[in-house]
This record gives C-alpha cells, structure tokens and sequence, in this order.
C-alpha cells in the first residue's frame, strides 16, 4: 500500500516491460550457453536405443522379412516387425486427416525409406548394425510418382487396405488412389463471369514439394512405468496434448496414465505436428523390454520421410475488365498426398485454407476446385511455416495477379491498387467464404513503393533493359489466415481448436503461466509474459511461462499455423483479467473503498482523485490472508479460448534482383518487408520471425525441392543436396510495419509468425520473372536455381 508514487508514471511502465517492449528473449539465457534441454539429452537408467529398417524399394510387396543375424549383434535385444504389433493393434495408426497410415510396413511398402522393422539395442551404434543384418525380400511393384497420372484407369493401385473404400476421412473418392474432392465457391457465377470477360488470363503453376527440415530432427524417448502402468514420453512435439490423446486412442492406455513432455524443440515449421512411427515403436518398445527407450532419426531419415509441405500443381485463372479490375478467380488443384494422407490441418478443411487465394483482393466471384491424391512418396502436407495451404493461394494469387498485369499493360503496382479491398469495406465477406477482419492494404502498399522508390527502381529497369542489363522488380501483397481457430469451424482428430492459459500469482507477487502451446523457437516464454506484465502489473521479469508438459498445462491445441498468439496469447490476456478483477475486489476491500473508487493505473489500483493506492505485489500477499466475506483465497485462474473468428495479418513486400546474363547467378539487390500483425507485443521477437520467414522463403524460392526419379527414388535428401542457406547466400532484410489491430482479439494481435513465408515467396518469384517480363515471360517454375534461369537464358539467346 502506498501514498506516495516512487517512480514516475513512464518509470513504472518502463519497469514492467509489457507489451510494445524491445525486450530480448528470456529463453536465449540457456539457449546460447548450449545449456538448452532437448530430446537428445535426455538419458535415463537402463536406456535403450531404437531404429529402422527401411525400405530400399517405392513400391514392392513383402516377401519375408529374416531378423535371425541381426539378434546375433551383440548389444541386439529385439527386432520388432508389423507382425509383432499386430496383436497390439499398432501395426497402422490414425492420421490427423483421417486416414491409417502403417507403422510399419504391413505386407506392402508404399514410398522409399518407409519403416519396416524397429531394432532395439543397447546403444544406437548397436542398432545400427543390427539393421544392416536384416534381411527384406522384395517382390517390387510399378511406383506411381507423378500425381498426374494417380488417376488413370491404368494407375498402380498404391493403397490396397483402402482401395474399395467410398472415402478415406474427408469425403467422397472415385479412384483406389483419390483421396478427396473439395469445391468451395459459385462455379456457375464465375464460369458466367469468364464468358463475359474482356480479358482472361490461365497459367499453370506447381509448388513444389519441400520440407521443413528443422534444425533439430524428430525423436522422442518413451518410458513405460509397469509398477503404475504410467507411460511417459518426451519427444520434439509440438502439439503434447494432441500427441497424447493420440497415443491413448492407439493403444488404449487410459490418458491420465499418459504423459507427454516437449522439452525445448529446436525448430518445427509444422513438420513436428503429427505422429510418426518411431513414436509408436518407441513407446512399444519400452512396454516390451520394461526399459526406456529413445529413438532419433537421422538427417537423411528426417528428409526423405517425415511430413512434406507443397507439392500442389495448379491451374489458376482470372477474368478482367479493360481496366485491369478483376471479376474472377477460378482454380483447379491436384494435391499430391504421398501413399498417406497425414497431413496436419483441421479436419473439415482437406485443401486448408487454400480458399484464401483471394488475397487481399475485392474479387466478386470464385470457384476452387482440390483434388488429394495417393501416389508412392513419404506422406505429409503440413503448415510449412504457413497457415494450412495459405502460402501454396498465395503464390498462386500473386503469381496470377502479374500475369495479368503484363497481359493488361497495367503496372504491377498500380493493378494491385485497383483491386485491393478497401479499408472501409471491413469486416470484409470474401467470395469463398471468409470475413476479412480489419485490414488497410492501400497504405501498406503505399508505403512499401516509397520506400523503394519504386518509380526510381522502375527507370532505372527500363535504362537497364535497353543495355541488355537484367534486373526484376518483384511486388507481392498478402493477406494471411491464422489463429485456427473457431471450433465451429476447426478440428483436429475431433478435437476443437481453442487454447488455454493457466495463471498462479504467488504470495509474493511473481507469477507462474502454463499454456497449452508449445514454444518451438518463437519466443513464447518472453512474449507471453509480457501480455500478463502489462494486464496485471507485475514486471514480466517476474514472471514464468511453461508449456509442453500434459501433466501440469492445461489442455491445448499446440503451436502451428501461427496460432500461438491469436489463441493462446487471447486466453493469456482473459486469463490475466479474470485475476485482475478478482485482485479489484481485494484492493476495495484493503483500502475500504468501493470498486466503483477504484482505477487502475499501471501497476496499482488508486482511489480515484487521491494518492492513495495499492500495487499489486500487495494485493498477492492480501489475496492469501486479507480477502472479503465469502470469497476464495488465491489469485489463480484458467482460461479456454475459443476464438470468434480467425485473425487476418497482412503484408507489402518488394524485392529487387540483378540477373547476370551469361552465368545465371540472381543477386538479390534489396528486400522490403511490410506487415501488419495487428498490436505488436515485442518489436525485436517480431524482427526476429520475420528474418527466419523470409530467409526460409528465400530457400524456398531459389532452391528448396524434394526431388524424385521415374523409380521412387529420393534424389537430394541430406544437406548436401538439400538448399539451407546459410548467412553467406542470406540477403540482408529491411523490415517495417503498420499497426491495424485484430477488432475482436483481446489485445488487438493477429500473429506474425508465418506471414515472411506467405508473402516472401512470391515476391522473389515475381522479381526473377519479371526480370524477363519484356520478354513475353510470364511465368518460370520454382525452385529458381541457377541452373534453370541458365537454361531459361540459353532459350531465350540472352547468354551469347
């Protein structure tokens, strides 16, 4: 209690380092002193180590499979085959879409590198020759590689187990190899609107298939306590609740004798959402031999066989007027699946939110049409740092847009000006069924153009070009859709998609946070205490976040397509102001006032026209021994958030490239970033995102591509094939904002975490094509290597 003001009012803010705060992240203490905790340094008694056989075939029946040389290994203590787990029911596990996918591979292998036994072993250096001793016999098959084909009458059949089934999870199938079927839009309205188009442009545009590839692989360590029948699993997940219901459902193991640990995750990008096999093994494994047992997979495993993002190959269509303003958008998507459907999205969602092509565009009409195929490739399709299928709209959107705009005559810019939703059409209702909730995109883009000096840039080109000088000017604007989501409308394996935040205010007036997220390098243990910092008060340095343990967090949804801050960090603000208005009736109740004198200032409440006040730090004391008739002792509190609606983050971004004409080699000049996250919680975390965003979109673009031959084969699955750039090829990155909060969060935040990928992506991709936009190029694939901008240049006669 205080009559006095120590501080000044911008001191005390200051002190609290709440939302808006530079602040550097509290995690990076352990992190940069290598003192983090990660699956891989978790050793307990009598451990053991699993790992693979796998297969060398895409397509092949199995024979036989003889273990009998590899038990002779010495340190080999079990080999553990689809057979063996059968009588467990854990040969096949559910998807998160919906389908089975096998543990292990039953009778059949259905891509390169699929699993097919587990061998236990002392140590993994045991494992590992004992998987060298196991004998497959294969009876190959014809593999089915090009999802163009998955639907000829002619195909390879690749799931048997399915193959009569009218559908596997998510709608009606017509082939042993389709998947889905899903439409979204008016397809008489816009086939309509095409007819009575002046202009129309169609191009056909895949993305390819890449990967996540985390820093840190998957792997988990499973212990199974036979004295109370507790298992206990600690593993790179992202989603620990999920996993852990997941895990109930498989192996009928009660769930509150199930507990899931994420310690610190080196990484996820979507790829650590679903469940894999090694999981399952592990866990099997520990309830066999009575031991713990770990299992980490390899580079090359982590490539070749965990989930993929991409590989959707579309056609994509807009209808015009003469002045450029579009009238429609109609696309036509083939989804290649692998021999699985795992993909990580919600359940009622097959093509995600693939129907935001739309973009930030006033687009009258549309018609989307997704077709999920299986074909002989390792299974996936997760969020790569996007929001379930947002980034594969987005280029095909922006790419789109371009064409137009070369078909028209129009700039770039100014074509995109013409069609931008305007700011007083919010909340906006898109032709394919989403309300847009706040939004100003002809500022964004406005603002990003001078900055570049776009009309400088654009001289400077048209000077270059009649030197024979290649240089690309490559806009993108973006409109994301995170914060999955409503329950009304997302679901995972029947789970709702709300979030939850738990928080203990302790007697001295520091503070416990448990979430049911799981920080995979974002920054969550500095952002979300400064969310409860600025509600209650109480100096974020004070206060400790927790996620990932099932056994003490309350249940969530997980960290994915940029959902931390929307849905948790919602229920984290709610939660912080349930406390709040519980410690207002503790403050009136101390200084002997009413509620209705009190107002709260800071870090305090204050009788209103006096000096008179009470901070928080105590009221926490007050809460435990000084609390009004008939109220509960404690300030504590849970909250589940389900959100009203998904949050929509936008962006501006301009990329400059110079192309040398003999060799190939793209130098990006200049990128210019813009978002817009709504209320911006801390500056430095929201840099830092869009510095790994656009980096990873940057190796997306110009090299990231799973790669297969006519056979199956993985070509390039380990880093010296596979494009991470490092800080030598990086480009440097200009960042800036505008601020339009989310109408309907708590605090106004709309995430940012995906928004560089959404958005990066095509922005380099415009850049390289239209560097050879005078030339009647209208569109080159990606990835954009140096070897296929040579050949383009070699087509073109440029390079002589």
């Amino acid at each position: 209690m205080s009559d006095a003001q120590e501080m000044t009012l911008e001191e005390r803010e200051a002190s609290i380092g709440g939302i808006g705060t530079a602040r550097k992240r509290k995690e990076d203490a352990r992190f940069i002193r290598g003192q983090g905790n990660y699956v891989d340094d978790i050793k307990l008694p009598g451990m053991l180590h699993g790992d693979f056989v796998r297969s060398s075939h895409a397509h092949a029946l199995i024979k036989s499979i003889n273990s009998e040389e590899a038990l002779k290994v010495e340190g080999v203590l079990a080999v553990i085959t689809a057979k063996d787990l059968e009588p467990l029911s854990l040969h096949w596990m559910p998807t998160l879409a919906g389908d089975m996918a096998a543990v292990l591979a039953d009778k059949k292998v259905h891509f390169q590198n699929q699993e097919i036994a587990f061998v236990v072993a002392t140590d993994r250096y045991a494992a590992t020759d004992g998987i060298q001793k196991v004998v497959v016999e294969y009876e190959a098959l014809p593999p089915l590689i090009d999802p163009k084909t998955a639907l000829d009458d002619d195909a390879p059949i690749i799931r048997d187990d399915v193959a009569d089934n009218d559908e596997v999870g998510q709608g009606k199938r017509h082939h042993p190899n389709h998947i889905f079927e899903w439409q979204v839009g008016d397809k008489e309205a816009t086939d309509a609107a095409f007819e009575a188009a002046d202009i129309t442009i169609s191009e056909d545009i895949a993305y390819p298939r890449c990967h996540p590839s985390p820093i840190e692989t998957c792997g988990c360590v499973a212990s199974m306590d036979a004295t109370n029948g507790k298992l206990t699993v600690y593993g790179t997940f992202q989603a620990p609740h999920v996993v852990r219901t997941i895990v109930s459902l498989i192996t009928s193991i009660e769930e509150n004798k199930i507990r899931i640990v994420s310690p610190d995750v080196g990484g996820g990008f979507g790829n650590k959402v679903g469940a894999y096999p090694g999981y399952i093994c592990a866990a099997a494994a520990s309830i066999v031999t009575g031991h713990p047992v770990k299992w980490i997979e390899s580079r090359i495993d982590n490539l070749s066989t965990t989930a993929f993002a991409r590989d959707y190959h579309m056609t994509g269509e807009l209808a015009a007027d003469k002045d450029g303003k579009i009238l429609a958008v109609r696309a036509k998507v083939l989804a290649d699946h692998g021999a699985f459907n795992t993909h990580a999205q919600p359940m009622k969602w097959p093509a995600g939110f693939f129907n935001i092509i739309t973009g930030s565009y006033d687009i009258p009409v549309g018609h989307v049409k997704v077709d999920g195929v299986y074909t002989n490739k390792a299974p996936g399709g997760v969020a790569y740092r996007c929001s379930f299928r947002v980034t594969e709209a987005a280029y095909l959107i922006e790419r789109l847009i371009d064409i137009l705009a070369q078909k028209t005559g129009i700039d770039k810019a100014e074509i995109r000006m013409r069609n931008f939703v305007q700011p007083e059409q919010f909340p906006y209702n898109s032709c394919l069924g989403w309300e847009y909730d706040s939004g100003d995109y002809p500022t964004a883009l406005k603002t990003a153009l001078k900055a570049v000096d776009y009309d400088g840039l654009r001289k400077e080109q048209a000077e270059k070009r009649e030197k024979g000088e290649l240089m690309g000017i490559g806009v993108a604007t973006f409109t994301e859709i995170v914060g999955a989501g409503p329950v009304r409308n997302c679901d995972i394996v029947g789970l709702g998609m709300f979030d939850s935040c738990e928080i203990r205010v302790h007697p001295t007036g520091s503070v416990i946070a448990r979430l049911g997220t799981k920080s995979t390098g974002q920054g969550h243990e500095t952002t979300f205490a400064q969310i409860i910092a600025t509600e209650l008060g109480i100096p974020s340095d004070n206060i400790t976040v927790e996620e990932g343990d099932t056994d003490t967090a309350p249940y969530g949804l997980g960290t994915y397509g940029s959902r931390s801050t929307p849905v948790a960090g919602a229920a984290t603000a709610r939660a912080a102001r349930k406390i709040r208005a519980k410690a207002k009736k503790i403050a009136a109740h101390v200084l002997e006032v009413t509620e209705q004198d009190l107002e709260w200032e800071i870090d305090r409440f204050k009788v209103a026209g006096s000096d008179v006040s009470i901070t928080m730090k105590d009221i926490a004391m007050a809460a435990y021994s000084n609390i009004p008739e008939g109220m509960e002792h404690g300030l504590e509190t849970t909250d589940y958030y389900d959100p009203p609606n998904f949050t929509y983050p936008f962006g501006a971004y301009i990329c400059v490239v110079d192309i040398d004409r003999f060799t190939g080699d793209v130098k990006v000049r200049r990128f210019y970033a813009l978002d817009d996250c709504g209320t911006r919680i801390n500056p430095m975390v929201i840099d830092g995102q869009i510095h790994g965003g656009l980096t990873e979109a940057f190796a997306i673009a110009m090299g990231q591509e799973i790669v297969y031959d006519e056979t199956g084969n993985v070509l390039g699955a380990s880093l010296m094939d596979y494009f991470l750039p490092s800080a030598v090829e990086t480009p440097e990155w200009e960042t800036d904002f505008t601020v339009t909060p989310c109408p309907h969060h708590p605090i106004g935040a709309k995430g940012i975490g995906e928004s560089p990928n959404v958005g990066g992506v095509p922005a380099f991709s415009n850049a390289i094509v239209d560097a050879f936009a005078h030339l009647d190029v209208t569109h080159m694939p990606m990835p954009h290597t140096q070897g296929k901008v040579w050949k383009l240049l070699n087509e073109l006669g440029l390079n002589k």
